[in-house]
């Protein structure tokens, strides 16, 4: 805006410049080096003033650029009665600029001035390039670049193309700032070389582009051919015929053909034929495929070292088919009981490096013999799992692939059994590049190790299709695995060792690929609080929401005061007990759950603490005493009860027998502390008949004994534990027999021996009592403890029997 407003000023001085009466001379003029420069080059300007102008007469000039004074101003005298004004600008830096001469100090009278451009030569065109279009409507583009800096002035570019059969030549002008252009079919022939370059001018000057000599045909792109027919030709091999673009069909000129196929289930091509000066509609043949497998094809061409076409659309084709080639990696585990008579089994399978299966529909048989047939097949499938049984004494099963031209060599699988306490210690995983996980697992020192394998599955899909499976060898103690792993999806990845006599337990262990925050967090549910404490539980998070491991639950809780308390929960109860809190205060909580990708917070939930009342603790000691006095008035009531039927459930009321004698124990007296229960047994302490036995005078021993053991039945009590009592023996080593009575069983063969441990008298020997004599006036006395003698029969007569009054009762009979 200030150049044209500069502008305006210049004319209106030189329309306005003074005169001397009527001599219209100009009184002022300006010129300079050029008008036009070199960006940053020097400018040298003058200014001419007449002096016959009397407007002008005693007045100097100053130099303007624009707005700026330019210092150096030289007056040069002239002697044709004018005097002029010089001025130097070392570097103009001005794109354009106006620069005018002044009268005096007074910026508004210019008497003179121009404007000055200043940018830089064309620069030369570069890159220059130019392609054939044989598809209608037919051309040959060209394109070129300019290079930097830009010229800051106006450019004029021309296209010149010279046919050298012909002797013809053309020029294009192009558009300001056009880079390219397309020359029309009558501008070219397509077979005739000719000559392109691009001319550039500015007013500082003109250039030229490097020369370009083609012809057309040889830099078209021609539009991708066809595939006209792909077929099997023999043994591993496909026929492709082909043609050109339906408008370039017209040519017959050789060209280079480049052929590509790659199975239908890859995405890699294999670019490996290239045919030089072939003609089209001329048969390809591909050999060294596959067999049985399908193949897809596309192909593109050229002339000479013109750029290649587009590939053609694909065709696909099949291989003649041959038998499976080739062993194939299996992995097979007992799933059941391993001691039952038929082995559950579950094997997985996938083609090795070496496997061929050489046909499109390939299917799997597993068999207990290495020829196929019926009486030893497992199962059969077209999957890459199965599952059989097989007897517990098998060793191996053999895997055979199949398809419609036969079968491959079986592959052999060991059957190996579970083996107790040969357990890997632990195992790692760490997410790697390009989505794989790292298994790292503690190598086994053992001499019986055979190698490792590696399992692992999605969680959440429990399709056996989708199970993976890598061996380790013996010495590795570490497997990438790629493929086939999701980001936020959890597998299960586990480790067998196999030894040379079985397997052992894996170990296992959850992975995945990337981790992020939980999709949900669970609510906070209140179980239950007492005085200053809370138990606060939530549920699981489902397996599909979880987007990783769980590493905590962390709970935040405040009250009033603002301030922030934390706790951990529990992993595995999935629970936190609160405690020191406040019965005054209501409390906020929030739940937040952490993985390795992130944390989420819940929602906020609220509770209290109620404070006790002071009152059930009162009654429950209170409760407490009432029990425990209680009991003890029951027992002393008890200890002084009448009531002998009470008493004896607790105790029984056994009689002193060294202050009793038997004949007081009378039928009335025990029939009152029997119990209810004692009717249906026979008790062997109590009594409820008595009656005595006679001994006969003076029996031999054998037939003492016999006569004794024939009187049980009309014996209710007798006296045993003396010699004369056969396979007598004491249960207590140290006691001294006192007397034992034997009562008759309701059948003949069951006897009830009671045994005393009090002696007879204290000044007796515990260990060999004396001999005791049952006296009768009448029928004279028998020993019946200890051994007699001649020497004690006189000791035994003179017994004082107040001292014994239960042998005294034993003595007496029935009349008495």
């Amino acid at each position: 805006m200030a150049a044209a407003w500069m502008s305006v000023l210049v004319m209106l001085a030189a329309v306005n410049a003074a005169t001397y009466e009527d001599d219209r001379r100009a009184c002022a003029s300006v010129q300079a080096s050029s008008s036009v420069v070199t960006l940053g080059s020097s400018v040298t300007a003058t200014c001419v003033i007449n002096d016959d102008c009397p407007a002008l007469a005693g007045h100097d000039v100053e130099w303007r650029l624009d707005d700026w004074v330019l210092p150096g101003v030289i007056r040069v005298a002239d002697g044709s009665g004018r005097r002029a004004y010089r001025v130097l600008i070392p570097a103009f830096n001005h794109s354009r600029a106006t620069l005018t001469c002044c009268l005096g100090a007074s910026p508004g009278h210019i008497i003179g001035g121009l404007e000055i451009r200043a940018g830089y030569p064309p620069a030369v065109p570069q890159q220059l390039s130019c392609q054939a279009n044989l598809s209608i409507p037919e051309r040959l583009t060209c394109k070129w670049e300019a290079s930097l800096p830009d010229t800051n002035l106006p450019t004029k570019y021309t296209l010149h193309t010279h046919i050298w059969d012909d002797h013809l030549n053309h020029t294009y002008e192009l558009l300001p700032g056009v880079r390219s252009f397309a020359i029309p079919r009558s501008g070219f022939a397509i077979f005739s070389e000719m000559e392109i370059y691009v001319k550039a001018v500015n007013p500082l000057g003109e250039t030229r582009s490097e020369r370009l000599t083609l012809e057309p045909v040889s830099s078209a792109k021609f539009d991708p051919p066809k595939i006209v027919k792909l077929q099997a030709w023999g043994p591993s091999c496909l026929r492709l015929s082909w043609d050109l673009h339906k408008q370039q069909v017209w040519m017959s000129v050789f060209v280079s053909l480049q052929v590509r196929f790659k199975t239908a289930v890859s995405n890699l091509w294999n670019e490996r034929l290239i045919l030089n000066q072939t003609m089209p509609r001329r048969p390809v043949y591909q050999r060294g495929l596959l067999h049985g497998m399908e193949y897809v094809a596309q192909i593109r061409v050229r002339y000479q070292q013109s750029p290649w076409s587009e590939w053609s659309s694909s065709q696909s084709a099949v291989t003649l088919e041959t038998a499976p080639t080739g062993a194939l990696d299996t992995w097979m585990r007992i799933t059941g009981d391993h001691m039952h008579k038929q082995l559950s089994m579950l094997l997985f399978w996938k083609p090795s490096e070496r496997f061929r299966a050489n046909g499109r529909n390939v299917s799997y048989v597993v068999s207990l013999l290495k020829e196929l047939s019926k009486r030893g097949k497992l199962c059969a499938t077209t999957g890459n799992h199965c599952s059989f049984q097989v007897p517990r004494k098998a060793r191996k099963v053999y895997l055979m692939a199949l398809n419609a031209a036969g079968k491959s060599t079986p592959t052999s699988v060991r059957i190996y059994h579970p083996k107790a306490g040969e357990a890997l210690f632990d195992i790692s995983t760490t997410t790697g590049d390009n989505g794989s996980v790292l298994v790292q697992w503690e190598n086994m020192v053992t001499p019986t190790i055979v190698d490792y394998v590696v399992e692992w599955r999605p969680l959440l899909n429990n399709d056996l299709s989708l199970v993976h499976f890598e061996t380790a060898g013996r010495n590795l103690s570490s497997l990438v695995l790629t493929g086939s792993f999701e980001p936020y999806k959890p597998y299960g990845i586990s480790v067998y060792p196999r030894f040379k006599d079985g397997i052992g337990p894996p170990r296992t262990r959850n992975a995945y690929l990337l981790q992020k925050a939980p999709s949900v967090v669970p609510k906070i549910t209140i179980k239950k609080t007492w005085q200053y404490h809370v138990e606060l539980t939530w549920d699981e998070i489902p397996l599909d929401q979880r987007n990783g491991i769980i590493q905590s639950y962390r709970l935040f809780y405040w009250d009033e005061t603002k301030r922030v308390h934390v706790a951990t929960g529990d992993l595995e109860e999935r629970k936190v007990v609160l405690t020191g809190l406040n019965s005054l205060s209501v409390y906020d909580a929030v739940l937040m759950v952490s993985t390795y990708g992130g944390s989420a917070n819940g929602s906020m939930v609220q509770f209290d603490v109620k404070e006790m009342n002071p009152i059930p603790s009162v009654m429950i000691v209170v409760g407490t005493l009432v029990v425990v006095f209680s009991v003890i008035i029951f027992m002393v009531m008890l200890c002084y009860s009448k009531h002998n039927r009470l008493k004896v459930r607790f105790w029984p009321d056994v009689p002193d027998p060294a202050n009793s004698s038997i004949k007081s124990w009378t039928s009335q007296s025990t029939q009152d502390i029997r119990s209810s229960w004692d009717f249906e047994e026979p008790n062997p302490i109590y009594l409820s008949h008595l009656s005595f036995l006679e001994i006969p005078q003076k029996p031999n021993k054998e037939e003492d004994v016999t006569a004794w053991l024939n009187n049980t039945e009309d014996t209710s009590e007798s006296i045993c534990g003396s010699p004369f009592t056969p396979g007598f023996s004491s249960s207590n080593s140290d006691s001294v027999p006192y007397a034992t009575i034997i009562f008759p069983a309701r059948h003949p063969h069951e006897y009830l021996r009671s045994e005393s441990s009090q002696p007879l008298l204290e000044s007796e020997e515990l260990h060999s009592p004396k001999c005791y004599q049952n006296v009768d006036a009448t029928e004279g006395s028998r020993c019946f403890f200890g051994l007699c003698g001649p020497e004690e029969e006189t000791e035994a007569a003179t017994i004082q029997w107040e001292h014994f009054p239960f042998l005294r009762a034993l003595a007496m009979n029935d009349t008495q």
